[in-house]
């Protein structure tokens, strides 16, 4: 069956979950709907660009189509025009038969549209359009009028349905499905003892300098040591924190790595730290894939009572929680861990997690599966 995957920039190596959709779901029977394409297509599938060059006729009623969008449908994001005429055309040609939305801001632009041609339109949900769009009440119209348009919806946390059933927005064909991992390929290697990670954007949402003080205050002096991959606005600062603290010398800043090193540092790695907050503007996680990752290459994952994270990381069984911003609380853990005489009972619970709950292969064959059944229902 083919399906369009509607999402806002293509190709981007960081967004992993996206990525395998468009090359694996449904065999790979996949067209791309982007906003913007940087020109890289390692899949070699047919794409339309929303935002390409706009017609004299849409540049002058562009306008008129802006305020229409907002008034009756809460965005004025909708394609409209020529440029809605030849994506319609692009659906057709290629034969498209339902288009999921990566994020529920991306289902918006595509839903009504979907509707007029007969396609049904579905979305996931993953974090800041779940939680950080609900801080504006036209956004937060904008879904409630979106959802009957929508045939179903998907979500990377129970979390996230639960954040949006509190601002009314709730549909009938909802359902959790982690973006998951490749268990296959993400599995344990030899474990250097004492080894830390984290990984991910240095931004607030992950708190990078919670988790340097918290390690500096466990483990200086010791035989620990952290790393850190990833780049952002708090690198520099996370830098000159980390000599200030006078472990520069227990710390690496790898900066941003590509997704096979990312994986062989996990494989290596004995302990995983992700200390996530809710941001001044809303923002959250939904399941962070790099826990899941994590799990899947038998980390000890110690983390925050955050968005999806306790749907994954059990404390005490597969790995252990602290509540948001308890920088004292993340540091006793890491001295916990440190302490531990036999780290490899939590590593073993946490690749069991993974297994059980986070196999791509199978969330990857239950998103298809509501999909296919959803479709042939409305035939």
């Amino acid at each position: 069956m083919k399906i369009a995957i509607a999402t806002s920039d293509y190709f981007v190596m960081g967004e992993t979950f996206i990525n395998r959709h468009i090359e694996h779901m449904f065999g790979g029977d996949t067209v791309v709907l982007c906003g913007r394409f940087n020109g890289e297509d390692p899949y070699g599938k047919p794409i339309f660009q929303r935002r390409g060059r706009l017609s004299l006729r849409d540049r002058l009623t562009a306008p008129f189509a802006a305020l229409s969008g907002a008034l009756l449908h809460g965005t004025s994001r909708l394609p409209y025009g020529d440029n809605r005429a030849q994506l319609a055309g692009f659906l057709r040609q290629h034969g498209v038969k339902a288009i999921l939305a990566e994020f529920g801001t991306q289902a918006l632009v595509v839903a009504k549209l979907g509707n007029d041609l007969g396609i049904p339109v579905f979305t996931y949900w993953r974090g800041t359009d779940a939680s950080a769009a609900l801080t504006s009440r036209q956004r937060v119209r904008s879904y409630r009028l979106m959802m009957p348009r929508l045939a179903g919806m998907f979500s990377v946390s129970q979390f996230l349905l639960d954040n949006l059933a509190a601002h009314g927005v709730r549909h009938g064909n909802a359902h959790v499905v982690p973006s998951g991992v490749d268990i296959r390929r993400f599995c344990p290697g030899e474990k250097r003892p004492l080894s830390f990670l984290a990984v991910g954007r240095m931004v607030e949402k992950k708190a990078p300098q919670i988790t340097l003080r918290a390690f500096a205050k466990a483990a200086k002096g010791g035989a620990a040591h952290l790393t850190f991959i990833g780049d952002g606005p708090l690198l520099d600062s996370s830098k000159a924190l980390a000599a200030e603290l006078g472990v520069a010398d227990q710390i690496t800043f790898a900066g941003a790595l590509p997704h096979d090193q990312v994986r062989r540092h996990l494989q290596t790695t004995e302990v995983f730290l992700q200390h996530s907050v809710t941001a001044r503007n809303g923002n959250t996680e939904g399941l962070p894939t790099a826990i899941q990752e994590a799990l899947a290459c038998g980390c000890i994952t110690l983390s925050t009572r955050h968005a999806g994270i306790p749907e994954a990381v059990e404390d005490g069984v597969n790995g252990l929680l602290v509540d948001e911003w308890d920088e004292a609380g993340f540091a006793e853990r890491i001295a916990q861990i440190i302490a531990m005489p036999d780290r490899s009972t939590l590593g073993a619970a946490a690749r069991a997690t993974a297994i059980e709950k986070f196999d791509n292969a199978q969330g990857l064959h239950r998103v298809e599966t509501v999909i296919r059944n959803t479709v042939a229902d409305r035939l």
